[in-house]
């Protein structure tokens, strides 16, 4: 009797070492995520870039991340006007910073 449990431990360790972890998070992972967004404005001129976590991503809370200067990270609420308002003075900013690549070129003149 004692053979046959040792085989058996040994076979389910050899099964447990050799199988791949479960994959927890898909793309992205739970540290990833936002678990709440906040609803009071956050001020434009505290931000300096965004990012989107989205329920396709893997996230349960879809949200709109927030760098700001001094490096934090805030959470908000994809769908806000305030929100949207950033995001377009991000994208507007980031535009004017952008080389024009008519400009200055030989075969533009």
């Amino acid at each position: 009797m004692a053979p046959c449990v040792a085989t058996l431990l040994g076979f389910s360790l050899l099964v447990l070492w050799t199988s791949p972890a479960p994959a927890l998070g898909g793309a992205n992972d739970a540290e990833d995520c936002c678990l709440s967004v906040t609803r009071r404005p956050i001020p434009g001129n505290i931000v300096k870039a965004f990012r989107y976590l989205l329920m396709k991503d893997g996230c349960r809370v879809p949200a709109v991340v927030f760098t700001t200067l001094r490096g934090h990270q805030l959470c908000a609420p994809p769908n806000q006007p305030w929100v949207e308002r950033i995001i377009w003075r991000l994208k507007r900013s980031s535009a004017k910073l952008a080389p024009d690549s008519t400009r200055g070129s030989p075969a533009s003149e």
